[in-house]
């Protein structure tokens, strides 16, 4: 009987189109809620820190057959068979990687930036070690030790802030903080500062106590594979990243070191650690946006995204937007909002209505819960990718102004439908993906 089960099953096949019938006319609902979203970021300026828009290639490697390959270890020493392409894609990321960072050890397996900081917290920490980091209130990441996340519930975290003045890193408090507490690691680096860090300040007090250094570049990885940012590996031991952000690339982490017993230690955490298979489809995604970083033409776009991030900075500041620490060095700004009264939720939420998507987020000495905020927080990455420039940046600095004065002055309606079709003209101007509709 079961070889005529067998039969009737092969006679039939898995189901009629399984491998012939596109998203559209396998999954109609699905594909709706795609073409939404598409039309969502053709239509919307995305200021969003964490996001960027990727190629073609890169959507080509997400989608492709690699998704339907399970392995678990490292290239050349797999559990599973059938691994020969398998490897040759992780070799091809990993030694692009390596090449891309002037790095002699990379790991690119972690699914996040947050995953690849819990595999150095596990290759180098026991439970109830004291790590120093910045706190998330300052524009530290949930990751560094935040009491609701994993670091913060495993490890004791000590959190350095910023200075209330110029709301700059207070280096003499983290070096304070290090000799009181003698933390096993320092990390430096986080998801809403908007400053280049003293590395080698950081670097100088992490050996003073015996502690090691992890950089988390997430947020400006691209700016430094660019070279329009100080590079952290000279004076890290380990150097955390994220590839959707500024390295244009699909979602995922990487880990890099030059120190080859940490490098060894750092692949034990992530597998068997803290993941099991890899995710071969991201990976092969994480090779074509590290091969597009190597290539020339990144430079200029890591010049650009420097460049649009001040032009919007020095927008906003003209319209009387404060802005932390009075500028930036990185893709990135947070808007201060407390002086005009409103909250970041309100803000975020408006400047959405108007087709400005960007994100509510906590200021220094902020009083405000986490869900309603003080501040919001801009990105340039995705926008530059677009093409736009400092020309752009400036009309949307003062698009985002005259939505906040708006809210400032009452019913806002017709203000943020005027604001939604500038957006609209400006976004036909730079499309993206014209041909996936």
């Amino acid at each position: 009987m079961g070889g005529g089960m067998a039969s009737s099953w092969a006679a039939l096949g898995p189901h009629p189109g399984y491998f012939t019938d596109d998203l559209a006319a396998a999954d109609p609902e699905v594909h709706e809620a795609m073409l939404g979203e598409l039309r969502r970021q053709q239509d919307q300026i995305e200021l969003i820190a964490s996001e960027n828009v990727v190629s073609l290639a890169s959507l080509g490697a997400l989608g492709s057959v690699m998704t339907n390959k399970t392995v678990e270890g490292y290239p050349g020493r797999r559990y599973y068979g059938g691994a020969e392409f398998a490897d040759r894609v992780e070799s091809l990321a990993i030694e692009r990687a390596k090449r891309l960072f002037g790095c002699a050890f990379a790991n690119v397996q972690p699914h996040s930036g947050s995953q690849a900081n819990q595999a150095v917290y596990l290759a180098l920490l026991k439970p109830g070690d004291t790590i120093l980091a910045m706190a998330l209130s300052a524009g530290g990441h949930l990751s560094h030790g935040a009491a609701p996340n994993i670091s913060g519930k495993w490890l004791r975290a000590v959190h350095y802030g910023v200075r209330p003045d110029d709301g700059l890193i207070d280096l003499d408090e983290v070096e304070r903080l290090a000799r009181q507490h003698k933390p096993r690691l320092i990390i430096a680096g986080g998801s809403a500062y908007p400053r280049v860090i003293d590395f080698a300040r950081f670097g100088a007090i992490a050996k003073a106590v015996g502690a090691t250094l992890l950089v988390d570049m997430a947020h400006f990885a691209g700016l430094v594979a660019g070279g329009v940012h100080p590079d952290p590996l000279p004076h890290a031991d380990v150097v955390t990243a994220t590839t959707y952000k500024n390295l244009r690339g699909g979602r995922g982490g990487l880990i890099l070191t030059n120190d080859g017993e940490l490098a060894r230690r750092i692949d034990q955490a992530i597998f068997p650690g803290v993941q099991g298979s890899v995710l071969l489809n991201a990976v092969a995604a994480k090779a074509v946006c590290l091969g597009e970083a190597l290539k020339p033409q990144f430079k200029a776009y890591a010049q650009a995204v420097l460049d649009n991030a001040r032009a919007l900075a020095g927008a906003l500041m003209e319209r009387d937007v404060d802005i932390v620490s009075g500028g930036t060095d990185t893709p990135l700004m947070l808007a201060d909002l407390r002086a005009r009264g409103l909250t970041g939720d309100a803000a975020s939420r408006c400047l959405e209505a108007a087709g400005l998507t960007c994100n509510k987020n906590a200021v220094p000495f902020d009083d405000q819960p986490p869900s309603v905020t003080s501040g919001v927080r801009f990105g340039v990455a995705a926008t530059t990718t677009r093409g736009f420039g400092t020309t752009e940046f400036a009309a949307i600095g003062a698009m985002i102004a005259d939505v906040l004065d708006a809210m400032n002055d009452g019913p806002i309606s017709g203000h943020t439908a005027e604001v939604r079709e500038k957006v609209r003209a400006l976004c036909r101007d730079f499309p993206i993906y014209p041909d996936l509709e």
